[in-house]
């Protein structure tokens, strides 16, 4: 195929069209297929890393101002993980573009970081290309559904696990979850859960089950930890 022809399919592919192709040339070629270093992509994927951290990064920290620091390190390592790079290329269909020398593309399966680094290769290329405010908004939008997932599992399972770090951390101590009150019939219980830490006890919350209480439990003692209101209030 042409190499005009192929690049101008790549583009329309991952919806960014460079200012300078052979950008994107490189950031699309292997170092199996590169007569030297200089022109494979492998400058490019530690740039792009670096790149995807920042923006990943920057995006937690304004969107979520009570997030707490070990909460954020977490959704940014699930995001820019090699797996859900690698899974985020085959997404986008970059797999039908890398370069590859004669030895790599007679393998039946190609090893999954080939794939992550060049997502990230690219990301390079579009950020030397068209600046940070292009590479944002193509990370941003490649990696939404990553981004929105892991926020969603981290809302539903880490209060408790954040707020222990957070104790460890400050207080040396675990916190203690204490069962104030059931209310309501068998088949439609409530439950009233308060946190204490060392010798502080923090607002209470009511749940449908216990769990669904302490975690609010553990979201209130967060709030206020870090000088915010508590999310919630008994009733």
């Amino acid at each position: 195929m042409d190499l005009v022809v192929f690049l101008t399919n790549c583009q329309n592919k991952i919806g960014y069209k460079f200012n300078d192709p052979t950008i994107l040339r490189t950031a699309l070629t292997h170092s199996s297929s590169a007569d030297t270093p200089e022109l494979s992509n492998e400058r490019m994927e530690f740039l792009g890393d670096s790149v995807l951290g920042h923006v990943i990064c920057e995006y937690l920290f304004r969107q979520f101002p009570k997030m707490l620091e070990g909460e954020m390190t977490k959704i940014k390592s699930a995001v820019v993980s090699r797996s859900t790079c690698h899974k985020i290329a085959l997404e986008i269909g970059l797999d039908k573009f890398l370069i590859v020398g004669r030895g790599l593309s007679r393998v039946s399966q190609l090893p999954n970081s080939l794939f992550a680094n060049a997502l990230e290769s690219l990301i390079a290329a579009i950020f030397l290309d068209g600046g940070l405010e292009s590479a944002r908004e193509f990370i941003l939008k490649t990696f939404k559904n990553e981004i929105s997932k892991m926020l969603v599992d981290s809302n539903a399972n880490n209060f408790k696990s954040t707020l222990q770090h957070h104790s460890q951390k400050l207080f040396s101590c675990t916190p203690e979850y204490i069962l104030l009150e059931i209310k309501g019939p068998e088949h439609f219980k409530s439950f009233h859960v308060s946190v204490r830490i060392s010798k502080k006890i923090f607002p209470s919350a009511w749940g449908s089950t216990k769990k669904e209480a302490e975690q609010r439990a553990a979201e209130n003692a967060l709030a206020i930890l870090q000088g915010f209101p508590p999310p919630y209030l008994d009733f």
